[in-house]
C-alpha cells in the first residue's frame, strides 16, 4: 500500500522547487564576477605561458633536434593546459593555452627560435 503525501511533505517539495532558479541565477552572478574581477591576471598568465612555451619547445624541438613528444615532456609544473604543435616545414611551433592565448616561435637563423611579434 503506497503512503500518500502529507501536506507537510507537499509544502516542502513546492518550498525547494521554488526557490532552485534563484540559487541557479546567484552561481552564474558570482562566476560571471570572479571572470570579470580576474580577466586580466588569467589572460596575462596565458600569455606569458604561452609565449614561454612556444620558444622553449621551438628550441627544444629546431634546435636540439628532439621529437615533440619528447619535448612536451619538459613542460614546468602549472603548464599542463598548453597544447604544443610544431609544423616542420616553417620550422616554428605554435602552443596554445585553452582558447585563451596562443603564441608561435619560428627558427631564424643566426637568431634561434624568436617569437612572432603580438597583434595589439
Amino acid at each position: 500500500m503506497a503512503k500518500r503525501p502529507t501536506a507537510r511533505s507537499r509544502a516542502r517539495s513546492t518550498h525547494s522547487s521554488r526557490h532552485w532558479p534563484w540559487a541557479v541565477l546567484t552561481v552564474l552572478v558570482v562566476a560571471v564576477g570572479l571572470f570579470v574581477w580576474f580577466n586580466r591576471p588569467i589572460t596575462g598568465y596565458a600569455q606569458a605561458t604561452s609565449a614561454y612555451s612556444a620558444r622553449v619547445a621551438c628550441s627544444c624541438r629546431f634546435v636540439a633536434g628532439r621529437t615533440m613528444e619528447d619535448c612536451a615532456r619538459d613542460k614546468l609544473a602549472g603548464m599542463e593546459l598548453v597544447s604544443l604543435s610544431d609544423d616542420e616545414e616553417e620550422k616554428s611551433v605554435t602552443a596554445s593555452f585553452l582558447l585563451v592565448s596562443s603564441d608561435k616561435a619560428r627558427l631564424r637563423e643566426g637568431y634561434g627560435c624568436v617569437l612572432e611579434p603580438w597583434d595589439d
